[in-house]
């Protein structure tokens, strides 16, 4: 019987290298997956149940000095079969001596894939994805995320647990710093964006890596802003606004999804039939496969959902899920459920399938070792040109949140440069920073400066450390700031402040910064101070706004930040990034959100008349800094908008125009905005919402005219789960942030 099968085997292995050649000649994933798909079932009919089990099994290796490291255990179930992938596993050599202990030492030699949280740069790392999203450059993104993949793919990982496509509403949530914001539109561009970059064109090539949309869903929902907490919402919300970005992905070809943590309308998403088989499957025909966030299986019990763990298993795998992130739920209980007949088998088959068809797209199987180059790694990581990229990057994400002409700074002016973050490389490239150098790599804004500034024109002080209350270095920063030019400070939060369980009920500035810029004014009341933030999330500036000349938002700008931080400040390159996500005044105010809806009272846009209104009695409704807002170092100035027609069918199209002229002395980027507002509707509709971007590149004194084409599409929304456009009267605009009237309308018939 053995030898049968080790025949049998071979000729298995003939077939899989005789029509894997079909990468060569760069088919569409459509024309490939057939003769992949026979490639599975010839090797599924091989399998035993414990093999196809192992498929859906992910464990973690560690790092350490040395290069990455595995436990016993999980050694002992790779060469066991018992293993289909593993995360946690970097490097080309470290990958290669795992990838060869389940190729050469197991029944099958099925090879592993390796995953990795490569969110925003793998080595070299960009600004956090918030803050790329301020670009508002697809681009760039696009070309970021080709870099972090072409770096990652050298060191033997195949598979990224990015994009994470969630809508972030709330900035007390640490994982806003992960996403692209706040609007549906903006998001749903950006994922594709993502998923294009770390996929490639094919799949097949050996410096591609599948993408992964996270977390579905509703997770950036999360009640009070607390990480992992409970969502609910209605079928209408969760339809119009935190699905479509999840479905762009799946628009744009993502190979896999991950669930979220939380609980959607009181059932957990890693057990939720509901997103996985009705809309992802059947709804979206999605045919990657489906992964756990971490032990998300174990926690269905924690959130009472499931009785014990094996209960918990029964629960994922019904749902849809098809691999499991170490909760060793499927290894420990899948075959007992299918003997006991409480699973049935052909739901493991289907998880086992999509997992080795992937592989097979990967290339896996025709050289299990091709990402695992050395020679590559060496060629690859940290490029000139991929640092260059990285520093346009974080330069185009800065945005100029107030300039009171403190900037741009000129090389004949003296500068003290103040605050903990001056010097700073640990925090600079953010959390989730892959395998980033946080030491010896990364540029501090103090390097990036000085590439400006000789040293005889900088003076330093730290004056505080990000969260202490210790007050006892203002007086040297007080000293030098009476001493110079101009002051520029640079304040914000430590990197492991935002992020996964990172959440926070006060987003003020943390420590006694605050306290060192209020000692400053005042020590030098006529003195022009900047302020330059990093940080992962919105915060409360209320207070600041009123102590400094300029803010510079540069978020946490990445491995060559220093650099790209620099170029606005000194205006090599004139600040374009526009927020995409609204700067509250107060913490009291959240959540809030551009694209809100009215009240039955609500508050006049600019006549905030207090009776009975909907509003507050302690502060204005209005944000410190609303969505798309960012300054130039020009000005922009926007004619009124000009339709093709004022009325229009449902078969028709409808072109908005503005003329944009770049009025004041400097060339510059701007970024159009599109909006539009429903004004009655059979469920309410949002205030405004943006509905197309463009970024355009005027000289000074030039002017451009700038159109969008509006189709019944782009105004439908679901309601009662129809997706429907309806005739009536809508507001357009075409400005450069989202506070403005409305003046103009045209009538849908």
């Amino acid at each position: 019987m053995m030898n049968k099968l080790i025949k049998y085997y071979i000729v298995v292995l003939f077939l899989i290298v005789l029509t894997g050649c079909n990468k060569a000649n760069n088919a569409k994933p459509k024309e490939v997956v057939t003769p992949f798909n026979a490639q599975v079932d010839s090797l599924m009919a091989l399998m035993t149940l414990q093999e196809k089990i192992g498929q859906t099994v992910m464990y973690s290796g560690g790092w350490s000095i040395t290069g990455p490291t595995v436990s016993s255990d999980n050694k002992k179930y790779i060469k066991e079969g018992s293993v289909g992938a593993m995360l946690n596993v970097y490097s080309a050599k470290g990958t290669r001596e795992l990838q060869k202990m389940a190729v050469e030492e197991t029944r099958l030699g099925i090879p592993l894939l390796f995953g990795y949280d490569v969110i925003h740069g793998f080595r070299t790392i960009f600004p956090i994805n918030l803050g790329l999203a301020a670009s508002w450059d697809l681009n760039d993104i696009q070309k970021g995320a080709r870099i972090a993949a072409e770096e990652a793919s050298a060191e033997g990982i195949h598979w990224t647990f990015a994009p994470m496509v969630d809508i972030g509403r709330d900035p007390r949530w640490g994982r806003i710093s992960e996403g692209a914001g706040e609007d549906v539109y903006l998001g749903s561009k950006i994922a594709k964006a993502y998923v294009k970059g770390f996929q490639g064109d094919d799949l097949s090539k050996h410096n591609t890596i599948l993408a992964c949309a996270k977390h579905f869903v509703g997770y950036g929902a999360a009640q009070a802003g607390r990480d992992y907490h409970t969502v609910n919402m209605g079928h209408d919300e969760l339809r119009n606004v935190y699905l479509p970005p999840f479905e762009a992905a799946v628009d744009a070809g993502v190979e896999t999804f991950m669930t979220a943590f939380n609980e959607l309308n009181g059932v957990p998403a890693t057990g939720n039939k509901f997103i996985f088989q009705d809309i992802l499957r059947n709804e979206w025909k999605f045919n990657g496969f489906v992964v756990t966030d971490y032990t998300a299986i174990n926690e269905l019990v924690e959130h009472g959902f499931a009785e014990n763990e094996k209960h918990a298993t029964e629960l994922a795998i019904k749902a849809g899920i098809d691999q499991d992130m170490m909760s060793s739920a499927n290894r420990l209980y899948l075959e007992e459920l299918i003997n006991e007949g409480k699973v049935d088998v052909s739901l493991v088959n289907n998880a086992c399938r999509k997992i080795l068809l992937t592989k097979y797209k990967l290339g896996l199987f025709d050289d299990p070792y091709r990402y695992s180059d050395e020679k590559r790694e060496k060629e690859v990581v940290y490029k000139a040109e991929f640092l260059e990229a990285a520093r346009k990057s974080a330069a185009m994400s800065t945005v100029l949140l107030k300039n009171n002409k403190a900037l741009p700074l000129n090389n004949k002016q003296t500068i003290a440069l103040i605050g903990p973050l001056v010097k700073d490389k640990e925090n600079i490239i953010g959390n989730w920073a892959a395998a980033g150098d946080r030491k010896g790599k990364a540029i501090s804004i103090y390097q990036g400066i000085h590439e400006y500034l000789s040293a005889s024109k900088i003076v330093y002080a730290k004056g505080c450390e990000i969260e202490d209350f210790d007050m006892s270095n203002f007086e040297k920063a007080i000293n030098i700031a009476k001493k110079v030019d101009k002051v520029v400070m640079v304040l914000g939060e430590d990197y492991d402040m935002s992020g996964e369980a990172a959440s926070r009920t006060n987003i003020k500035l943390p420590g006694r910064q605050t306290d060192l810029i209020r000692a400053i004014r005042k020590a030098v009341p006529n003195k022009q101070i900047v302020l330059v933030l990093m940080n992962g999330r919105p915060l409360d500036l209320s207070e600041e706004d009123n102590l400094v000349d300029a803010i510079l938002e540069t978020w946490f700008p990445g491995t060559s930040g220093g650099y790209g931080v620099a170029d606005v400040l000194f205006g090599t390159y004139n600040p374009s990034g526009k927020l995409p996500v609204t700067f509250p005044r107060t913490v009291g105010q959240i959540p809030i959100y551009y694209n809100m809806k009215n009240t039955g009272r609500p508050i006049p846009p600019r006549n905030p008349k207090q009776d009975y209104k909907s509003n507050y009695i302690d502060v204005p409704n209005t944000p410190l800094y609303p969505f798309g807002h960012g300054l130039s170092y020009t000005n922009f100035e926007y004619s009124e908008v000009q339709l093709s027609a004022t009325s229009i069918k449902f078969s028709d199209t409808l072109t908005v125009s503005a003329e944009i002229t770049n009025i004041g002395d400097v060339d510059g980027y701007e970024i159009a905005q599109l909006y539009v507002h429903d004004k009655v509707g059979s469920i309410t509709r949002p205030v405004k919402e943006l509905k197309g971007f463009k970024k355009i590149y005027l000289k000074k004194g030039e002017s451009q005219t700038v159109s969008f084409t509006l189709t019944v599409e782009n105004l439908k929304f679901y309601n009662n789960h129809e997706f429907v456009t309806e005739p009536g009267e809508f507001e357009v605009a075409i400005k450069g942030t989202s506070d403005f009237d409305f003046k103009q309308t045209f009538t849908l018939n």
